[in-house]
């Protein structure tokens, strides 16, 4: 079998929750020997959210926690005791990477902060994603991905000028633009280290990748200190662009026009008669009709099923795409079951269950998640006798003792 992209690195990973424990999962899933610090005293919150295996709650039960962590090992190590920050320091002293995104200081205190690391590991890579980076005013600040979301003021775009901000529905920074920018960091770093031999402190404070994603707003601001407000679904150089009804109960499609070409396509799929709306010809015209056109389009679509036309309007290079829920993501959605996106694997505890595949592939191999997440501390034994150096007995002890729990 080929070696995957990151076979042989070996990462040590502190996080938990969304974002960092994401940016981890994608390098497991790439080859990465990821060893998931876990303990008993202090559970990943993640372990107990919803939704559970078959409804019943239980720390290997989570369907949420166990999508961000497939292709990881775990081990429970009790930090706040000496013993156990020792076999975490003898885990770290041959190992790539660490990552955490705690509050600044906490790695610290546990006795595994980058100066202490890196005397006994001269090329680590050493990760940490607080909210807003280990410097500055605002450094000790606490928060998760809404908090984020709203700190960086990217929930204040999302909704309809006349009404407040609606929100994107999820933790979208913990999704898409930390653990991707995270990821990015650490793969930039383990080839500056493959070069060189030496490692790096990467400092990601998790409000600079929201902010690069509303560029924008922030130059607009900086610039010319004009704030931008919410615009719904309007974009400048698109006319019209909305979601429209389609025959079901809560069914929708979306549909883009960016050309006159485009329109005149729009015009001839849903009822050849709108050609004849000439007033419309041009993106200007359009524009300053919107709500005449959308409410026009929206009786028309109402009588479409949602996919038969998406694929007429695709074919005529027309952007448009169904509104899927997440059913229809699993069970209907052509492209995600090209790619094969969706993997079941054998869970220990939970049988056969879901899990993401990469928001990536390559050309040449197949990447994805390669085994289902972990229980808490189902790697005890392994990792400590192999990587640790403990016999089963010492390992027993420090279990009965308290300091892997």
């Amino acid at each position: 079998m080929t070696d995957l992209p990151l076979s042989g690195v070996k990462i040590v990973d502190f996080c938990w929750i969304g974002a960092g424990s994401y940016t981890t999962k994608l390098l497991a899933d790439l080859g990465a020997d990821v060893i998931k610090v876990e303990s008993s005293k202090s559970l990943d919150s993640l372990r107990l959210a919803a939704p559970y295996a078959g409804g019943i709650a239980g720390v290997n039960r989570s369907g949420y926690f166990a999508d961000r962590n497939s292709s990881k090992r775990s081990i429970t190590i009790n930090m706040k005791d000496p013993r156990g920050v020792e076999i975490a320091h003898n885990l770290i002293r041959d190992c790539d990477v660490v990552a955490n995104n705690f509050r600044p200081g906490t790695m610290e205190k546990l006795g595994v902060g980058f100066d202490a690391l890196s005397e006994i590991n001269p090329g680590l890579i050493y990760i940490g994603m607080s909210m807003n980076g280990d410097e500055g005013p605002d450094r000790s600040m606490l928060g998760y991905g809404i908090t984020i979301a709203a700190l960086t003021g990217f929930l204040g775009y999302s909704g309809y000028p006349e009404r407040g901000p609606t929100g994107t529905g999820t933790n979208y920074p913990d999704h898409v633009p930390n653990p991707c920018h995270a990821a990015f960091a650490i793969m930039c770093a383990l080839r500056h280290k493959r070069r060189t031999g030496m490692g790096q402190k990467i400092d990601m404070a998790q409000t600079e990748p929201m902010l690069s994603l509303i560029p924008t707003p922030v130059m607009e601001y900086s610039a010319n200190k004009r704030v931008i407000g919410r615009t719904g679904n309007a974009l400048a150089g698109y006319a019209p662009r909305g979601v429209y009804p389609t025959s079901g109960e809560d069914r929708w499609i979306a549909i883009s026009i960016s050309s006159d070409q485009q329109w005149r396509d729009l015009c001839q799929i849903l009822e050849p008669a709108l050609g004849a709306y000439a007033r419309w010809g041009t993106l200007e015209r359009r524009a300053m009709d919107i709500p005449e056109i959308d409410s026009l389009i929206a009786r028309k679509t109402a009588l479409w099923d949602g996919y038969e036309l998406m694929g007429k309007l695709q074919e005529k290079g027309v952007p448009a795409g169904v509104v899927q829920n997440a059913r229809d993501l699993v069970d209907d959605d052509p492209q995600m079951r090209h790619r094969d996106h969706w993997r079941y694997l054998q869970h220990a505890e939970m049988g056969d269950s879901l899990y993401n595949g990469p928001p990536f592939q390559f050309a040449s191999q197949a990447v994805g998640p390669r085994f289902a997440a972990p229980l808490l501390g189902e790697h005890n034994d392994e990792v400590f006798s192999t990587r640790a150096g403990l016999t089963t007995a010492e390992i027993k002890q420090l279990q009965d003792e308290g300091a892997l729990v």
